[in-house]
């Protein structure tokens, strides 16, 4: 998602704002997130464009060139389009998965806990990761 905003509140030089929100999930640990930057659009003094990301107020790295996952520090992230984490988070917390036919399991004993599956986003991403060969 994108929309150019109007020139108010521009670092010097810049010409236009254009503000874009992703998804991340990382495919090491599972951890997903959203973040929104605005992308400043400048001209340097040769003429070239060139683009600052911001978010926060502080200048950060473009996320596309190598995004960092925030809870391992691994690498290998997959960026979506904003709003991925939030409906598969969604969709997690009301969807359970329909058990499987096999041996009954004994229920927990009077004053025991039972306990639910932990779902990761990798878990759910699963189908999407690219396979050697």
């Amino acid at each position: 998602m994108s929309d150019i905003t109007e020139q108010t509140g521009l670092r010097a030089g810049a010409t236009a704002v254009v503000h874009e929100s992703y998804a991340f999930a990382c495919m090491r640990c599972g951890h997903g997130w959203e973040q929104s930057y605005e992308i400043e659009h400048h001209t340097d003094a040769d003429g070239h464009d060139y683009v600052i990301y911001v978010t926060d107020g502080q200048v950060v790295p473009s996320p596309l060139r190598r995004p960092v996952c925030h809870n391992c520090d691994h690498h290998v992230v997959r960026i979506m389009r904003a709003g991925q984490v939030a409906s598969v988070r969604a969709a997690a917390g009301r969807n359970r998965p329909a058990p499987q036919a096999g041996p009954a399991e004994a229920p927990a004993a009077a004053g025991e806990p039972a306990t639910d599956h932990h779902w990761h986003l990798s878990d759910l991403l699963h189908p999407f990761q690219r396979k050697a060969g």
